[in-house]
């Protein structure tokens, strides 16, 4: 989809649909003004027949608009124009695009920059336009004999007449996020038989083609071998599938500016290995690679809008099948730190595979390092699908992403740290057990990595709720990719 800018006055414009705001009280946006002039005051009449109020979310579709140049017009709720929280601004745009997509309009002009919401800029407001607008028109259509047919929508245009500078930065920011998760829910929409370790790599390295300053490498399981990872190739072991490591670079600032470093968990199946989880929904186990999605996504947008940072992206891949030659309850593997790990449910296997990657983000020496996976269902239980977990060990890297969570509307919650839990990972035959327990999964999750973490400031995501919504609605979110953006956004803007 085209997104564009619109700074013409209104009557001038041609659109099949034109998208306006009322609110409370059946208060009229200026666009809705003009529109309803332009009308002859259809707008008006409308209002007062009581057909829409104004509320949040609210929704009414006009499929004929005498004396004007549109052919459609969708007004949308905002609720009270003085108390418009961003929230409610994000909850009215998904709205308007449902609607939109069912309207079979093939271009619209979007008029909801001059809605005041309270914190937020012009280049904000313009940026999650697009990113609301995106996201109900992703199909995933590989794997189906006969496509859907796709929406008509072929343009979206914002429209703003003033400050057209920050609108059309917020249409690149926007796109750009868009993209980027689009990119994530198609990778992690994949079924394990086509998104393999190797199909992450060869995806990977197309990515990097396509920017000057964006460079891919890929290690195979003799170059593991040789670095010592013996957490991770365990792991690998009970696959046909070989594992893969794979690193993006993203060089736009001073090579000796350190790094910004991604490490995303890239299990493309994880059947749980010998500690064989159930029958049921195991389908959805194509998901654990969606960390992995998440710095495809990042890294992408990081190189379409040439941010000015340096920012590398590390992907461990694997599945986890339960071969004969898998791990076993009870087997002890050296990481590549030199810890010894017993490993008492193969099914922890995300750990196994992270801590390997996280000793190897220090070859890079990072600023900061921040890892993302769908690393426990206890995250699930704990905070269920709306905010993202987040635990670290530096409070000014995890107070940044919880900040950058709010201005993306990409939510996370941090949970403790605390030292009274590493107790739960002790193990009476090696330096570490790789699970701690039914109490405090999560956490005691996040204390295994922190083993590994311990000469950097690091953060972890656990998107074990949010990376993707299961039932009629099954499909894979794109999250945390605003987050990440944001945060990079935060940082070159600081930079």
């Amino acid at each position: 989809m085209d997104y564009l800018l619109a700074n013409t006055p209104l009557e001038s414009l041609e659109t099949e649909c034109l998208i306006v705001a009322v609110f409370n009280n059946q208060k009229l946006s200026p666009a809705a003004q003009k529109l309803d002039s332009l009308t002859g005051g259809i707008i008006s009449n409308i209002l007062q027949r009581g057909d829409i109020k104004g509320k949040v979310a609210d929704t009414l579709l006009l499929n004929y608009l005498p004396h004007a140049a549109f052919k459609r017009a969708l007004l949308v709720g905002f609720g009270d124009a003085d108390n418009l929280t961003a929230k409610a601004y994000r909850k009215a745009l998904s709205a308007a695009a449902k609607s939109l997509k069912s309207s079979h309009s093939s271009s619209a002009v979007c008029c909801f920059v001059e809605n005041k919401v309270i914190g937020q800029d012009t280049t904000w407001k313009a940026r999650q336009i697009i990113e609301a607008f995106d996201a109900p028109f992703y199909q995933f259509n590989d794997c189906k004999s006969k496509a859907n047919d796709k929406p008509a929508l072929s343009s979206l245009s914002v429209h703003g007449l003033t400050d057209t500078d920050a609108i059309q930065s917020g249409i690149n920011q926007g796109s750009a996020i868009a993209q980027g998760v689009t990119l994530a829910r198609h990778v992690s929409d994949l079924p394990g038989n086509i998104c393999t370790p190797t199909y992450l790599a060869e995806r990977a390295l197309k990515i990097a083609s396509q920017y000057a300053n964006l460079s891919a490498e890929i290690l195979e399981e003799a170059d593991m071998q040789k670095l010592g990872m013996g957490s991770f190739l365990s792991v690998s072991r009970g696959s046909r599938q070989p594992a893969k490591l794979i690193t993006l670079e993203y060089n736009g600032a001073n090579k000796d500016t350190q790094p910004i470093v991604f490490v995303g968990k890239g299990l493309t199946f994880d059947a749980g290995g010998i500690s064989l989880k159930p029958g049921a929904g195991m389908d959805e186990m194509k998901y654990d690679m969606c960390g992995s999605a998440a710095v495809l996504g990042a890294l992408q947008a990081a190189a379409q809008l040439q941010l000015p940072l340096n920012i590398v992206g590390i992907i461990p891949s694997s599945e986890n099948m339960p071969d004969g030659d898998a791990n076993k309850p009870g087997d002890i593997v050296t990481s590549m730190a030199g810890l010894t790990i017993e490993i008492l449910n193969t099914d922890a296997e995300g750990r196994l595979i992270l801590c390997d990657a996280l000793t190897y983000a220090k070859k890079f020496n990072p600023d900061v390092v921040i890892d993302m996976a769908t690393l426990t269902g206890a995250c699930l239980v704990a905070l269920g699908r709306v905010p993202s977990g987040l635990l670290g060990n530096d409070d000014t890297l995890c107070n940044d992403l919880s900040a950058a969570s709010e201005t993306a509307l990409d939510s996370v919650w941090r949970l403790p740290l605390w030292d009274e839990y590493q107790d739960q990972l002790k193990s009476n035959f090696a330096d570490i057990a790789n699970i701690g327990g039914r109490d405090a999964g999560t956490i005691t999750a996040a204390c295994f990595l922190s083993r590994f973490t311990k000469d950097f400031q690091w953060a972890h995501l656990d998107i074990a709720g949010t990376a993707w919504k299961t039932g009629d609605a099954k499909g894979a979110t794109g999250r945390p990719v605003p987050l990440l953006v944001q945060y990079l956004l935060d940082r070159a803007n600081a930079a």
